[in-house]
């Protein structure tokens, strides 16, 4: 990570406390580690750890002793002590972590005893915000932070390092110095008569402009890439009742997680699971079998599986290839959407009595489910819809979240419009009329980084972080 110091808080702002939490995961484990950071942390660790002289307040940084914890004169647990001092620490602030034996009584009593010592129990994202705050990150490094921890796979998390790393910050940055400085010539502009103002001056700005929404837009079509990677891609099986949805599902995850039976409509809710596919987490969706149905939990599976379809990033719909075809059948065809779905043809290995040679604009693959035929073929033909989204060749990069795509689609509005201005004759009011637009675009840019911030921002980005971070 690196230093991003851009609008640091005023003094005062910043956090007078010392917050403590155990910041391994709940369970039994090998380790527990307590963090504690703030400036009463060395005088905890005095308090709280035993250890052979000096106190671990007169030893040098950035290193480890090993010791007891104690409470009250009782020893804890055995471990080791690592320290800290501010600010080069993962909040630049003075911060020791308790290393420990693992399980949740333990890093309890370890915990109890810091809290005693003075400390307070820490906010979820606490020691991520404190970071930000002192400067050491700015926002996009810290929500990549989360993304870090979240990743359902390697190129998510290599996306995520990424942004950490300051990828992303970097593009936002580019923006955003570019329309700080249009709107630095424009204001300039404004001290020159509209008879006097050279008329290479309005051309340079419209450039400028245009260059900026060029950048606007390559950020926001990195959006559906950042979708697929954080929250994964849903793709929903559908089809009637019996023509394989489970067995396909059992057979992408490589074990049995829906029950398979020859009896129509066994599911009769959606089953969902987790697969991965070249670094990209799918979300599998199995669904209640299509058809007409008197039961009533089965028709209310039934009204879920088209709400799915509806929600769906990709679409995986299975026919029954030894069954005859009958109008439910060509309805669902005719409502196939050819950008997302895929028409598996299944129990190809039958005698065939469904006869759909190819649906248009679809992508079809043959299978015997049974028999695990078209496996591969049906992972390459995912890839293909996924390619529209998702480049699999290239290297994972940084991408932008929802909360940043909301951000820039509002500066995009606002830079079309000031671009829209520049058509007019009269310049001198088109470069009045384009301040106000640039100074609000600009402020929205500065959320997104933190350049510009405010608490209910800062709550809503590290409201979604795990305590401990």
């Amino acid at each position: 990570m690196s230093n991003h110091p851009k609008n640091l808080p005023e003094a005062g702002q910043l956090p007078s406390d010392t917050i403590a939490a155990v910041i391994t995961p709940p369970g039994e484990g090998g380790v527990s580690i307590i963090r504690v950071s703030g400036p009463l942390a060395y005088a905890i660790a005095d308090q709280c750890f035993l250890c052979a002289p000096p106190l671990p307040s007169r030893r040098p940084e950035n290193t480890f002793v090993y010791g007891h914890v104690r409470s009250d004169n009782e020893k804890i647990d055995e471990g080791v002590l690592l320290m800290w001092r501010s600010p080069r620490s993962y909040t630049c602030e003075d911060v020791v972590e308790f290393q420990c034996h693992g399980g949740t009584a333990t890093a309890t009593r370890v915990l109890r005893a810091c809290l005693d010592a003075g400390a307070r129990a820490a906010d979820p994202g606490e020691f991520t915000r404190r970071a930000f705050l002192n400067g050491r990150i700015d926002l996009l490094q810290a929500e990549a932070i989360m993304d870090i921890v979240r990743a359902h796979s390697a190129r998510a998390q290599a996306a995520a390092q990424q942004q950490l790393e300051g990828g992303l910050s970097r593009k936002f940055d580019t923006v955003y110095d570019a329309l700080m400085l249009v709107a630095a010539q424009i204001e300039a502009t404004l001290d020159f008569p509209e008879d006097e103002l050279p008329e290479s001056v309005p051309q340079k700005i419209r450039s400028e402009i245009s260059s900026i929404q060029t950048q606007i837009r390559e950020l926001l079509d990195t959006w559906n890439e950042g979708h697929l990677l954080r929250d994964g891609a849903m793709v929903v099986l559908s089809g009637k009742p019996n023509v394989g949805k489970s067995t396909l599902l059992n057979a992408l995850l490589g074990h049995d997680r829906a029950i398979v039976s020859d009896i129509p409509g066994t599911t009769r809710d959606s089953i969902e699971a987790e697969f991965v596919l070249d670094g990209v987490p799918l979300h599998l969706v199995d669904t209640a079998g299509l058809r007409e149905s008197e039961d009533f939990v089965e028709r209310e599976g039934i009204h879920r599986t088209r709400k799915y379809i509806e929600r769906a990033d990709l679409h995986l719909h299975l026919i029954d290839m030894s069954q005859p075809a009958d109008a439910e059948s060509y309805d669902a065809l005719r409502a196939l959407d050819p950008r997302k779905s895929i028409l598996i043809c299944n129990k190809i290995d039958l005698p065939q009595l469904f006869h759909v040679e190819q649906w248009p604009g679809v992508q079809r693959v043959e299978m015997a489910l049974i028999q695990e035929k078209g496996l591969q073929e049906l992972k390459k033909a995912l890839k293909r819809l996924l390619s529209d989204s998702i480049d699999l060749s290239a290297r994972p990069h940084a991408v932008i979240s929802e909360r940043h795509r909301k951000v820039l689609e509002g500066v995009d509005r606002e830079i079309r419009e000031v671009a829209k201005l520049f058509q007019s004759d009269d310049m001198e009011e088109t470069l009045v009329l384009t301040i106000p637009a640039l100074r609000e675009s600009l402020k929205a840019l500065g959320q997104v980084t933190g350049r510009e911030y405010h608490e209910d921002l800062l709550d809503q980005v590290f409201s979604s972080f795990c305590i401990g971070k």
